[in-house]
């Protein structure tokens, strides 16, 4: 089958990935990205604008690296239409190209925020404002800091804190404005959230919950309490949503996203598919890397004439911003089940896990992850605990200690990687190549590095 996948993120590139793992001829497939570099991990965008990572280390897989699998990489090809009855997608330069199997991985758009005065008459964003999604956003967003100078940060979830944290580390002082009670609301508690401001305030970042920004005039950001905030930047990090256009205009079924099945199929037509940010499964669009990745594999197996299906039960989110830790699994806000609790807002930690039938069927943890791997791997296999057990997990594990783990056990959540496939390896390189760990959030590279590390005698 000739396999045409419309977007180059990713979830694009884990497809393809995984294709080639099954052994399917790479010259049958066509990836048509629309931005002009080479696929690159957006999760560590904040860590190019903190300075920690040069952009070239983002790069998922070169286009060397595509051509010598026999992959067709077009760089900068933007489709404009789906021609569901040709069986062809048209470029917007007039370009048909022929496809059997289409996979839509399009992604999500930056939310525009409802607030006067971000976008000039002719369409275009204020000079003092910028989005936060891409690597040409995030070269114009590094080029605009200044040491000492002001920056207001519209939105407190997951990017958001992401943003705040690396403006900090450039030297400038940063505030965050949330429109829900607390940080991090679609995710954890208010008690979590209001353990992640105190240590952002400890950071350097002042934080302003339950309030909206409503103007951006010559005096400032105005918010709707009546406060104004003195700014050079204002960064928009209030989410996103699901790119559809291309789907509805191709007459798809579309909700939140791109309704699909559990073959990652539209619902509306079997020979086009949609996997990551854009589609939809059981009313549920992710937004995460792993469920992304997660697809992706499913989907893999699929094409190649497998039994894959995916069940969009396992959800797992990472934050990757300096001095913060935060991992959620699965719905910990909205999962019945008894709830076990440990919190010490004087060290900025609060972890939480979500208990039915002893099975943990949801969990957020903040500010301390020594014990993620194996939580996840209980989380994942449903593992029946007894009575005490799940506040034995809350408690802190000492860092200096080996990490112990099953080989069974999972470190990285985003590309599914075991402590054993992590042992096999022999070093950090040959991981990362190998298994693609660290590739996604970054956060399981300190698990890695001390699976890795030598044993003393």
């Amino acid at each position: 089958m000739r396999i045409v996948v419309v977007g180059g993120g990713m979830a694009a590139v884990r497809l393809v990935e995984e294709l080639l793992a099954r052994g399917y001829d790479g010259t049958r497939v066509t990836v048509l990205a629309d931005e002009p570099v080479a696929p690159y991990n957006r999760i560590l965008l904040s860590a190019v604008l903190e300075g920690t990572h040069d952009p070239s280390a983002l790069t998922l897989r070169s286009p060397q690296w595509f051509a010598e699998h026999g992959v067709t990489l077009r760089l900068g090809a933007r489709v404009l239409e789906v021609d569901r009855g040709a069986r062809e997608v048209m470029l917007v330069d007039g370009e048909r190209i022929g496809y059997d199997r289409l996979v839509l991985a399009t992604g999500s758009i930056p939310t525009l925020p409802p607030v006067r005065g971000l976008v000039r008459l002719d369409g275009t964003l204020h000079p003092r404002v910028h989005a936060f999604r891409s690597l040409a956003d995030c070269g114009g967003l590094d080029a605009a800091v200044v040491p000492g100078q002001r920056a207001v940060v519209v939105g407190g979830g997951l990017l958001g804190l992401q943003v705040a944290r690396a403006l900090v580390a450039r030297g400038m002082r940063t505030e965050v404005v949330e429109g829900a009670s607390h940080l991090l609301a679609s995710q954890v508690a208010p008690a979590a959230g209001a353990v992640l401001a105190r240590t952002l305030r400890q950071l350097g970042t002042e934080v302003y919950t339950g309030a909206r920004a409503v103007r951006l005039d010559d005096d400032g950001l105005r918010l709707d309490n009546g406060y104004t905030l003195a700014t050079d930047l204002v960064v928009l990090a209030a989410g996103g949503r699901p790119s559809t256009a291309l789907a509805r205009r191709a007459g798809l079924m579309v909700r939140r996203g791109i309704v699909v099945d559990s073959t990652l199929a539209s619902v509306t037509d079997p020979s086009v598919h949609a996997i990551g940010d854009c589609a939809s499964h059981r009313d549920r669009v992710t937004g995460f890397v792993p469920p992304a990745w997660e697809q992706a594999g499913v989907l893999a197996d699929v094409l190649c004439g497998g039994t894959a299906r995916y069940d969009g039960r396992r959800s797992v989110a990472r934050l990757r911003a300096t001095g913060l830790d935060v991992a959620v699994l699965g719905d910990p806000l909205r999962t019945a089940g008894e709830v076990v609790e440990v919190a010490n807002p004087l060290v900025g930690s609060h972890r939480r896990l979500v208990v039915d039938g002893g099975r943990i069927v949801a969990a957020a943890l903040v500010g301390d992850l020594s014990r993620i791997g194996l939580i996840t791997q209980l989380y994942d296999r449903g593992t029946v605990l007894g009575p005490g057990e799940p506040g034995a997990l809350l408690m802190p594990e000492a860092t200096d200690a080996p990490l112990v783990l099953p080989d069974s056990a999972e470190v990285c959540a985003c590309a599914g990687v075991s402590a054993g496939e992590v042992r096999a390896c022999g070093s950090f390189e040959v991981a990362r190549e190998r298994t693609r760990a660290t590739t996604g959030c970054g956060g399981c590279r300190p698990a890695v590095e001390r699976l890795l590390a030598p044993v003393s005698v």
